[in-house]
């Protein structure tokens, strides 16, 4: 029995190396020198390749190595009967709630503004917004949205919520599907932290931007599938949003000619805002393996129908 490692785009040989000091028995194999495919019951992935998983005729399960699964379940040759699990992380989720918290205080301090103003030596005081003042909509409030929203409220902000059926958490209003209109009407900042799915791959597109509070801002942490391109730019230059934040994108790295990089109002990181460590995840994807081998339930299993 043999554990797969893939990642394209982060060092393999550092995941192994954490695993093995946890459990030096561990069969371990690294795409692409894989000599017994047959032998191959867990993937630890990251950006595999489309169709790779269809090579190892007795895999069960594949893990993430962030906290996402649409790089994994996009794959339209994905096995059947393979089962995907997704990553909960105490710092992960912590260094995402940060990351959200840094980007609704830089808009509500005109912090980028500023910045804006200081390469071309323009002195210019404006009116800040305090965040008592300001209502933060995350939408996709799951385990990372609500611990984003706590430490919004505990910062002072306005924070509401949105999900499939609405609800109060810990004192923040959340509203449900049929609830959308509402939602946004009430949204200063608006925070993406939903899944992928057929349904919010484009969600942030025109008409949803125009539904927001006047002068909104929009803060983009789950995955670049969810924003129309195009219509973001229409947003911003015609005055319906003021700008953005955006830390994911459909293709990364952004590509060197992208609209995006010269556009004074639109701020880009590439792919931070929360970052696996492989010491903080290793126990729990271990524990897995362990689940696996001995028909346990599997911690953290997705529903592959609802991509979630």
């Amino acid at each position: 029995m043999s554990i797969l490692i893939v990642s394209t785009t982060r060092d393999p040989q550092k995941w192994r190396r954490t695993l093995m000091s946890k459990n030096e028995s561990l069969d371990i194999q690294i795409y692409p020198d894989i000599d017994r495919p047959e032998d191959v019951e867990f993937a630890i992935s990251w950006k595999h390749p489309e169709g790779l998983y269809n090579d190892f005729p007795n895999l069960k399960v594949i893990a993430p190595m962030g906290a996402g699964v649409n790089h994994i379940l996009k794959d339209k040759d994905l096995p059947e009967q393979v089962r995907v699990t997704r990553i909960v992380d105490v710092q992960l989720t912590e260094d995402m709630s940060q990351f959200v918290l840094l980007n609704c205080l830089a808009v509500s301090r005109n912090l980028f503004t500023h910045l804006q103003d200081q390469s071309v030596k323009l002195w210019n005081t404006k009116p800040y917004q305090i965040p008592k003042h300001t209502s933060v909509g995350i939408m996709g409030y799951g385990v990372l949205g609500q611990e984003a929203g706590k430490v919004l409220k505990k910062n002072g902000f306005e924070v509401i919520g949105y999900a499939n059926s609405s609800k109060i958490v810990e004192g923040i209003r959340v509203y449900g599907e049929k609830e959308q209109d509402e939602f946004l009407n009430n949204t200063q900042i608006l925070v993406c932290l939903l899944p992928v799915t057929e349904l919010t791959t484009g969600i942030l597109n025109l008409d949803l931007f125009r539904k927001l509070k006047n002068k909104a801002y929009l803060i983009n942490v789950a995955r670049g599938e969810h924003l129309n391109e195009d219509d973001l730019l229409k947003a911003i230059d015609q005055d319906i949003i003021t700008g953005a934040s955006l830390d994911v994108f459909r293709e990364e790295p952004l590509p060197s000619s992208h609209p995006f990089w010269e556009h004074p109002q639109i701020q880009i990181t590439p792919h931070i805002a929360s970052m696996t460590d492989p010491e903080s995840v290793a126990n729990q994807l271990l524990d897995n393996y362990k689940r696996m081998k001995n028909g346990k339930a599997l911690l953290n299993e997705v529903n592959t129908a609802k991509g979630y």
